[in-house]
């Protein structure tokens, strides 16, 4: 479900923290890949979803889950994982120690930043991977690949065309913000909790 247009550069300095690559873009520190862990911040082990059942059981249980692309771990290694929003919304925390997902706000300070919505996507996308001739520039630095996602009923779908990144900010009892890119532009809109998108941490 679609709602609106998206997201932003002037300074942008990389660095690393241990071995997280980040990037600053104003006043916010970025990570510069797709969250990819396994187990929660307290090392809970988060379920992975492996068929569309197990996908679609979790969203009915409102439980946690992640997955990897079409379930391909090769997709994980490129993309990260996809997590649905109970993953992202969990009290015991899905982002690494010192970093914790955006909300819609802080994605929006991110956009205001980098020079308004109308020039997001190109200077969010990364300069290689996209399909029809969709490569951005990264002039941000934010590296954004088109990772995809998949739906409620566990269907994959738009990798090598679009990249979805969730926001902590719930819109009602079953949809919550993200954050689009996609081949010839950049979008924000809505989700439901139950599909399956990428996650960046910023830090604290």
């Amino acid at each position: 479900m679609k709602i609106a247009t998206l997201l932003f550069i002037a300074f942008v300095s990389i660095s690393s923290y241990g071995f997280t690559q980040t990037v600053t873009i104003g006043t916010q520190t970025w990570m510069t890949k797709n969250l990819d862990v396994a187990t929660f911040r307290n090392g809970d082990v988060i379920p992975q979803a492996k068929t569309d059942e197990e996908w679609q059981a979790a969203g009915e249980n409102k439980s946690p889950a992640w997955c990897y692309y079409d379930n391909d771990p090769k997709n994980g290694t490129k993309y990260g994982k996809l997590y649905n929003w109970y993953a992202v919304n969990d009290a015991r925390g899905l982002a690494l120690t010192g970093y914790h997902i955006p909300t819609d706000k802080e994605w929006t300070v991110l956009s205001t930043f980098i020079g308004g919505e109308e020039f997001a996507g190109e200077k969010m996308k990364s300069s290689i991977g996209w399909n029809d001739a969709g490569n951005g520039n990264n002039s941000s630095g934010f590296s954004g690949l088109p990772g995809g996602c998949r739906n409620d009923y566990g269907v994959f779908n738009n990798v090598g065309n679009s990249g979805f990144w969730w926001s902590a900010s719930e819109y009602d009892e079953s949809f919550a913000w993200y954050r689009g890119l996609n081949s010839y532009d950049s979008n924000l809109g809505l989700f439901s909790k139950d599909y399956g998108s990428s996650v960046r941490c910023v830090k604290d």
